[in-house]
């Protein structure tokens, strides 16, 4: 079973992406700091790692830059997985190390799963 970690604060969003992911069969991890998510994705090495750009104690870019100094985590997909604007969420991809991004909010819930899906090896 593939792992995914979602490292996200609002719990609206956590939810809905669990109960999509779940029902795929996807193991769910979830974290709502940038500090508790490096710690899950350390303890627990997911196949797929989302990570929201805005979190309470930390941004995402400086997690992205945590993640990606760490070995064991280095080839797990980094998806950025936020509602800024399409143009500003590819500057981040470029910028930051993201292997990609996912907008939100979530309008279509199979286009979600599929996008998910192909970021996962």
């Amino acid at each position: 079973m593939k792992k995914i970690l979602l490292i996200e604060d609002v719990n609206d969003t956590v939810e809905l992406v669990r109960k999509i992911l779940s029902a795929r069969g996807y193991e769910f991890l979830h974290a709502p700091d940038a500090e508790t998510g490096l710690q899950l994705a350390l303890k627990h090495v997911p196949d797929l790692i989302l990570l929201d750009l805005g979190l309470p104690d930390y941004d995402g870019q400086t997690l992205a830059g945590w993640i990606q100094n760490e070995k064991e985590l280095v080839s797990i997909p980094l998806i950025a997985f936020t509602a800024w604007p399409e143009e500003t969420a590819r500057d981040m991809v470029s910028s930051y190390g993201f292997n990609g991004y996912i907008s939100k909010p979530i309008v279509n819930v199979n286009a979600f799963a599929d996008r998910v899906a192909s970021f996962i090896k």
